[in-house]
């Protein structure tokens, strides 16, 4: 009980809707020559084992994809996954990661337990690069290696347990989330520290993969600007930090522990084939005029049923392969 009271009086002294800023960096958490040898998550309260996240991961994956209309195609699936597991290759990721497409236009990219990771249409169609797309796919993978589900859950139990009074808020406006999950007011400290914590890491994912890391400083721009706040209180609100203290972490890191070198990548021919595909699927569809025929009285077997079809397809890349 005693624990559970210290915890209380923590969260109630700490600055809410205040400036937020980067925690200090251990050691070595700047050494990105130990990536994937090292644990970013191990400091922080956990209550759920890698195996009981995987079982929850897969659940709420399920059940969000039944309420949720997925992108099915070959060309684009084939490539997201080849950059995904690049990615997750060089990453601190234990968790295999498994990417899905969002068939919708909103911008947003969102991370579940147990490694999913789902980027929206409308946020491929704002990315300009393969190194931006990367950038995306590292963000979320360092959701994963973090395990900042697994650990907002437990705060969030043991909050509950502390008798902490709550104050719920949705998620403001149209920003850069996919679902309208409350985010209780007094641990928005703690996510905007996991938030920080994914930019952190992300972008070393990024650069050890061979990308260019002003990339990353690009897509986070790209998506605040997709996704402007409407009103003041929301942008008070937002689990993300303020994008000017993002900006200057990332670029304080860039500068201070990434070693400068020649020949990162931005681009590949194989992203025009993407981004071609990816704009023939999402072009309107012409009008056509024509007499309505009967449809016959027919059932469908579920396998063949688009939904069977996409539950059957999913990009799965383990960093441990």
């Amino acid at each position: 009980m005693g624990l559970f009271l210290l915890f209380a009086v923590c969260l109630i002294s700490t600055p809410v809707l205040g400036s937020s800023s980067p925690k200090k960096r251990s050691k070595s958490d700047r050494n990105i020559g130990a990536i994937g040898h090292r644990k970013i998550a191990n400091g922080d309260a956990n209550w759920f084992s890698p195996e009981n996240e995987k079982k929850m991961g897969a659940q709420w994956s399920a059940a969000f994809e039944r309420s949720t209309q997925l992108l099915f195609d070959p060309t684009i699936a084939d490539y997201v996954e080849g950059v995904a597991h690049t990615v997750a290759q060089n990453s601190d990721a234990r968790i295999p990661v498994t990417v899905r497409i969002i068939d919708r236009e909103e911008v947003y990219a969102l991370t579940l337990p147990g490694g999913y990771l789902y980027l929206t249409r409308g946020l491929l169609l704002r990315i300009g690069n393969e190194g931006e797309l990367a950038s995306v796919l590292a963000r979320g993978i360092a959701h994963t290696a973090l395990r900042s589900s697994m650990n907002e859950l437990t705060r969030e139990n043991i909050a509950r347990l502390a008798t902490i009074p709550l104050i719920f808020v949705g998620t403001p406006g149209n920003n850069t989330s996919a679902s309208s999950l409350a985010v209780p007011l007094t641990l928005l400290k703690f996510k905007r520290d996991d938030e920080f914590d994914a930019d952190y890491f992300g972008l070393q994912y990024l650069y050890k993969s061979g990308y260019d890391p002003e990339c990353f400083i690009r897509i986070v721009q790209t998506v605040s600007d997709a996704n402007p706040y409407s009103t003041p209180t929301a942008k008070a609100l937002s689990p993300f930090p303020p994008l000017p203290e993002r900006l200057r972490a990332l670029q304080e890191e860039i500068s201070g522990i990434l070693p400068k070198r020649d020949g990162a990548v931005t681009n590949t021919p194989e992203f025009a084939d993407f981004r071609k595909q990816l704009l023939k699927l999402s072009s309107p569809r012409p009008e056509t005029k024509s007499e309505p025929k009967p449809v016959p009285d027919q059932t469908v077997p579920s396998s063949q049923s688009p939904e069977g079809i996409v539950g059957r397809r999913g990009m799965r890349s383990d960093p441990s392969a």
